[in-house]
C-alpha cells in the first residue's frame, strides 16, 4: 500500500511516485485526494473536514484519503505549478469528479453522496452507476479553462416533465417557457421511464407512504427528459420582472436609496437563476421535476444522455454539400465514399436539376469571371446531387477536402485535394461545392431541404418497450418530435387521424382497435417527412413488410394490418388537417417541393 505520512497515519496515505498513484487506483471504494505542489504541501485546512468525515460516516474499507505531489506524479502533471488546491474523487479505479479550492461543502457534500451510494450498491439496493471519468488537460489548457472545471459541470441541471404533462399536451409550452426565461435545453428526450429509473431518480422519495403508486404512474406513461443549463443572458420574461418588483421592492429611504436597490436586484438575480425556483413561481412544478445535485445530475446525463459529454466537447457543423452534374454522373459512388471515410455523416441527401436562379446563387462567386454563363448552363443541363453534412468542425474540414477553387492551382499546389482528383474538361472550377459559411449552411439547407411535418401514430396494441423502441427508430431517422401527447382517442379524435377511411365499412373494426387503450399521436418533422414516414412504416401488411422492407416498424412490430403498430398521414393536405385539429393552434409548414 502507499506509504504513511508521520503524524497522519490513520487520515491520508502519501502518493509521491506514478507507482503509488496506480496502486492507489485499486482501492476499495472511494478515495478523496489532495493534491498538492512540493514547495507548499498538502492544504492542511481541510484536514479537519476528514478526520470529521472518517468519524462520522465510519467506513475504512470504502473511504479513504490521500495526498498527492503532483510534481512527482506522471498522471498529475497538468496540475504542476498550481497554487490552488485541487481535490480529485477516486471511485472504482477512476477519476470521477474534482474540486479546485478548499471548498469544504462541496467536498463534504460530494463524499457524503458518493459513501452512500456504496452503501446502496453494496446492500444491493442499487446498481453501480457509469461515472463519465475526468481527463486532465494539459497547464495551458487549463489555464484558459479557469474556472470552468467543476462549476460549469455543476451547472447542468436534469429536468423530468412527467406523463400527465405530455398527456395533456404541456410538454412543449413548459419548454417554450424554459427557453423563453433564458435557461438552455441541451438535450431532451421522449421516453417511458422504467422502474429502475424512477427509483433511481426519486430515491429521496422511497420512504412516502404512496411511493409505488407514484413509480406506477411514472411508468405508464411518457416522459421528457431534459438537460438544462442556465443561459448567459438569463432574464425572467419581463411579466415576471414586473411581478416581482411589485411584491418584493419597496420604496428606498432617501438615506440609503443605492443599498436598497441593489440587495433587491441581487435578491431578485438569484432568483432567476434557479430553475426550480423559476418553475414554482409560474405554476408548473408539479409537472416537472428537478436534479441539480452536480453528482446525481453527471450520473443521470451518463444513464439518460451516454454520449451528452462526448457530443458537447464536439463543433458539430452542418453544411449544404453539391455534387455538380458532370461528376454526379460519373463518380457519385466514389465521391460518397470518400466523404463517409472522411467521418461526415449524410443526414439528407436529394437529386436535383437545379434552376437558373439556384445555379446562380450557388456560383455567385464566380459571377465576374468569363465562363460564368458556361457554368450556370452545365449546372442547369441535369441533376446535380445536393447533401447536408454533419462532422465535427464540419465547414472547416469540408473546405480542406475541397482544396483550391480552380482546377489549375489544385493540381499545381494541392493534387490530393477534390478539385484535382476529381477535374473535369467541362469545367475549370471544382466539381464539387461547399457552403461558404454557417450562416450560408443553414439558408442553403433550408433552401433545398425545407422542413416538412406529418402525423404518426402509435397504436395502443403496441407494448411499452416496443413504444420505446419505436421512439428511437424515429428519432435515429432524424426527425424531429415537434409535438407529442399519449392520449385514449374517441371518435372525434379518431376520424380526424382517418378521415380518408371513416366511411368505409371496416372502419368500425379500426375503431375497436383504437378503443383499447391509449394512443401515442406525434407531430414529426424534416425534410419530405411524409413520404419519409411511410417509408419507415412499410407496407400496411406486416407480413408482406416482412419480405418487401424487413427493417420497417410494421415488419419489427406488426402482427396484422389491423395490429400492424403504426400510421400516418398519407399525404400534405391530411397531415396539416389532422394536425391543425389535434393540436389546436400549431400548424406546420408544408412547403412544396423545390
Amino acid at each position: 500500500m502507499a506509504s504513511k505520512k508521520r503524524g497522519e497515519a490513520q487520515l491520508q496515505m502519501v502518493i509521491n511516485n506514478q507507482s503509488l498513484w496506480d496502486e492507489m487506483l485499486l482501492n476499495k471504494g472511494l478515495t478523496v485526494i489532495d493534491v498538492y505542489q512540493a514547495w507548499c504541501g498538502p492544504c492542511k485546512a481541510m484536514q479537519t473536514l476528514f478526520r470529521k468525515l472518517k468519524n462520522e460516516l465510519n467506513e475504512d474499507e470504502i473511504l479513504h484519503f490521500a495526498v498527492a505531489e503532483a510534481d512527482s506524479v506522471v498522471t498529475l502533471q497538468p496540475f504542476r505549478d498550481k497554487c490552488e488546491p485541487v481535490f480529485l474523487f477516486s471511485l472504482d479505479g477512476k477519476i470521477i469528479s474534482k474540486v479546485k479550492g478548499a471548498n469544504a461543502p462541496l467536498v463534504n457534500e460530494k463524499v457524503i453522496q458518493l459513501i452512500n451510494e456504496e452503501r446502496k450498491i453494496a446492500t444491493g439496493e442499487m446498481v453501480r452507476p457509469q461515472y463519465h471519468e475526468i481527463m486532465f488537460a494539459d497547464s495551458d489548457t487549463e489555464d484558459a479553462g479557469e474556472g470552468q472545471d467543476e462549476n460549469a459541470e455543476e451547472q447542468y441541471t436534469i429536468a423530468i416533465i412527467k406523463p400527465d404533462a405530455v398527456l395533456s399536451g404541456k410538454a412543449q409550452e413548459i419548454i417554450e417557457k424554459i427557453t423563453k426565461a433564458g435557461f438552455i435545453v441541451e438535450a431532451k428526450d421522449k421516453r417511458r421511464l422504467t422502474e429502475e429509473d424512477v427509483r433511481d431518480f426519486y430515491s429521496q422519495m422511497a420512504d412516502q407512504p404512496d411511493f409505488e403508486d407514484f413509480v406506477s404512474f411514472m411508468t405508464t406513461g411518457i416522459s421528457f427528459i431534459l438537460v438544462i443549463s442556465q443561459g448567459n443572458n438569463q432574464q425572467a420574461p419581463f411579466e415576471e420582472q414586473e411581478s416581482e418588483l411589485e411584491t418584493q421592492l419597496e420604496e428606498p429611504s432617501e438615506d440609503h436609496p443605492e443599498v436598497e436597490d441593489t440587495d433587491t436586484s441581487a435578491e431578485i438575480k438569484k432568483k432567476q437563476d434557479s430553475l426550480e425556483d423559476y418553475l414554482e413561481r409560474q405554476h408548473m412544478s408539479q409537472f416537472c421535476d428537478v436534479e441539480d445535485n452536480s453528482i446525481n445530475v453527471d450520473k443521470f446525463i451518463d444513464i439518460f444522455f451516454p454520449d451528452f459529454k462526448k457530443m458537447k466537447s464536439m463543433k458539430l457543423e452542418k453544411i449544404l454539400a453539391l455534387i455538380r452534374p458532370d461528376l454526379f454522373k460519373e463518380n457519385k459512388k466514389d465521391v460518397l465514399e470518400i466523404i463517409e471515410n472522411e467521418g461526415f455523416k449524410i443526414l439528407m441527401q436529394r437529386q436535383i436539376v437545379l434552376s437558373e436562379e439556384e445555379a446562380q446563387m450557388l456560383c455567385k462567386e464566380y459571377e465576374n469571371e468569363d465562363f460564368f454563363e458556361n457554368l450556370i448552363e452545365n449546372m442547369t443541363s441535369g441533376p446535380s446531387l445536393a447533401l447536408v453534412l454533419l462532422r465535427d468542425n464540419g465547414l472547416k474540414h469540408w473546405k480542406d477536402l475541397l482544396g483550391p477553387k480552380f482546377v489549375e492551382e489544385a493540381s499545381k499546389h494541392d493534387p490530393e485535394s477534390l478539385c484535382a482528383q476529381f477535374a473535369k474538361e467541362s469545367l475549370p472550377i471544382n466539381q464539387l461545392y461547399g457552403s461558404g459559411s454557417l450562416e450560408a449552411a443553414e439558408k442553403e439547407i433550408q433552401h433545398f431541404f425545407p422542413p416538412q411535418s406529418t402525423l404518426a401514430l402509435i397504436k395502443p396494441h403496441v407494448s411499452y418497450e416496443n413504444k420505446d423502441d419505436i421512439l428511437k427508430i424515429i428519432k435515429e431517422a432524424g426527425f424531429e418530435v415537434t409535438h407529442m401527447k399519449e392520449t385514449l382517442l374517441t371518435q372525434e379524435l379518431a376520424d380526424c387521424i382517418y378521415m380518408s377511411i371513416k366511411m368505409k365499412d371496416f372502419y368500425k373494426n379500426v375503431l375497436e382497435m383504437l378503443f383499447e387503450g391509449p394512443s401515442v399521436i406525434m407531430v414529426l418533422t424534416k425534410w419530405n417527412a411524409i413520404s419519409e414516414w411511410r417509408r419507415l412504416m412499410g407496407p400496411t401488411d406486416p407480413e408482406e413488410a416482412r419480405l418487401l422492407s424487413p427493417d420497417s416498424i410494421r415488419a419489427r412490430f406488426g402482427t396484422s394490418v389491423l395490429y400492424n403498430a403504426v400510421h400516418g398521414a398519407s399525404n400534405a393536405f391530411m397531415a396539416e388537417e389532422s394536425i391543425r385539429k389535434l393540436f389546436g393552434e400549431f400548424c406546420p409548414e408544408n412547403p412544396e417541393e423545390n
